[in-house]
């Protein structure tokens, strides 16, 4: 009887977690979270120096690469489709990145690798990653993120029998050991501890749907997940590294 309950409890919680994120984007039009700034999620910026060039790929709308053109000398956001924009410094290419980085050899300083392997089939990751690789200089930094299938409440998911990855259109979610060993697997090294991204609690459908209402109160929940996964990285939603190219 006491299984039975806590297992409709936590149906009801992810069936809040997956209406409120829809009806706040049809609220905003868009997710909450790409209309507040939370400064602790571009920590990456800091590693991007004046005269980098970098590249953004799985870019999307071109977010992340024109955050980093703020700080670089050039950057390039790759992906199916093209962005707008009219920054000198910025480019935008429409490609499919798993037929390959149109890129020279050692072209780029940096690579941004922002949710997306997550996406990809396991042959296309392992290309992606190789390609990205070869593209980076000697000295280059990767820097990728990828989703934790190992929180607590990824667990309580599992055990109640109900899909337990964050988004339905992901191919793969990783335990901390099980992405180091794909990034090392592809010929990178980590030069940094593996950073936390926001922490996984049952109630993110509420706190989306709240940002459906108050931007002002959002963004200080979601600064609060920020600072919950500094506190408690092993209940991150997923993990962000920082590597290097072994030469």
């Amino acid at each position: 009887m006491l299984e039975a309950a806590m297992r409709l409890w936590v149906q009801a919680l992810e069936a809040l977690n997956t209406h409120g994120k829809c009806f706040a984007v049809k609220l905003r039009g868009i997710h909450p979270k790409h209309l507040v700034e939370v400064p602790e999620r571009r920590w990456y910026l800091d590693l991007i120096k004046p005269d980098d060039m970098v590249l953004d790929v799985g870019c999307g709308t071109g977010t992340n690469t024109l955050l980093a053109a703020t700080r670089c000398k050039t950057a390039i956001g790759i992906d199916r489709k093209t962005f707008d924009t009219k920054y000198d410094n910025v480019g935008s290419v429409g490609s499919d990145i798993t037929k390959g980085l149109q890129f020279k050899t050692g072209y780029f300083s940096v690579v941004l690798f922002f949710d997306v392997i997550e996406h990809l089939e396991e042959p296309d990751r392992r290309y992606v990653l190789k390609e990205i690789n070869r593209v980076l200089k000697a000295d280059g930094l990767l820097i990728v993120s990828a989703p934790n299938r190992d929180t607590s409440w990824r667990r309580r998911l599992r055990a109640a029998g109900l899909f337990s990855y964050s988004d339905p259109d992901h191919r793969v979610e990783y335990t901390k050991a099980e992405f180091l060993t794909e990034i090392t697997g592809a010929g990178f090294e980590t030069v940094a501890p593996v950073r936390p991204i926001v922490y996984d609690t049952p109630l993110a459908g509420l706190i989306d749907l709240i940002g459906g209402f108050s931007l002002p109160l959002y963004t200080r929940l979601s600064r609060w997940r920020h600072q919950a996964a500094q506190r408690r990285p092993h209940e991150s939603i997923g993990f962000m590294v920082v590597a290097r190219p072994i030469r």
